[in-house]
């Protein structure tokens, strides 16, 4: 079978393969509260950390409980932002679906109430609150797609700041390498087709030429690398995928 090929490397799940602890700050999530309450909060920082594409905020409670939100652009050290059922539809406040006007650019938003905003955090992104419907809100997602989700569960008024950060490319390799890194990514990688035999299944040969993509489904781990039991794979396969979506 030859070496260990570097998918069964990560799949061991080796200290060199995890997203590195160190720079990690706290979770993210927005703070536990009832149905109906209204809170207040202030925002006492903007940090980095590190594999996060966005800045966070960290916002301090009247009640002196302290949580983590990506920030929104324009955001600001100082600023009073409401949380909850009554608070006033302005960038930075974070209200139910239910309580933001149709049209409204939303982001960190929760997919079942009370799990803290799990859609649409990176940076630059938004979303928008396309409807209010019987069956819950319709929103609007950054891809073009639309989700239904219950009128209870919450979201911040305003973008994800950091937007444009992809447009400054990276001017060396080891920037990019420890920007990877802090995401328990692989940097450089090298195209399979170009290995030899021995490191894994594509490589080999007189020259870097294309292989076969699919594999069994029972194949072996060594050689379990590609489409692994594809219904079919091209240029019709991804179109019928972009059509289910």
């Amino acid at each position: 079978m030859g070496r260990r090929i570097i998918q069964q490397k990560r799949g061991h799940g080796a200290p060199q393969y995890r997203v590195a602890e160190k720079g990690k700050i706290a979770p993210v999530a927005y703070p536990f509260q009832n149905i109906g309450e209204t809170q207040s909060a202030y925002v006492m920082d903007i940090l980095h950390e590190r594999g996060r594409s966005a800045p966070l905020a960290q916002l301090v409670m009247n009640d002196n409980r302290v949580f983590y939100v990506p920030a929104v652009d324009g955001m600001r050290v100082g600023e009073h932002i409401e949380i909850g059922y009554d608070a006033s539809v302005k960038r930075g406040n974070i209200l139910p679906l239910s309580r933001i006007p149709e049209g409204t650019i939303i982001c960190n938003i929760e997919k079942n109430f009370g799990d803290g905003g799990k859609l649409v955090r990176a940076s630059g992104s938004s979303a928008i609150l396309f409807s209010h419907t019987p069956e819950g809100a319709v929103v609007k997602m950054p891809s073009g797609k639309t989700m239904i989700l219950n009128e209870n569960c919450r979201a911040m008024i305003g973008v994800i700041a950091g937007g444009g950060r992809l447009e400054k490319p990276f001017l060396k390799a080891g920037a990019k390498y420890h920007a990877l890194k802090g995401k328990g990514k692989v940097f450089p990688r090298v195209r399979a087709v170009a290995m030899a035999a021995v490191h894994h299944p594509h490589g080999g040969g007189r020259h870097a030429h294309k292989a076969p993509k699919s594999v069994s489904r029972y194949a072996p781990p060594g050689s379990k690398v590609g489409h692994i039991a594809p219904r079919r794979t091209g240029r019709k396969a991804k179109a019928r995928r972009e059509t289910l979506s």
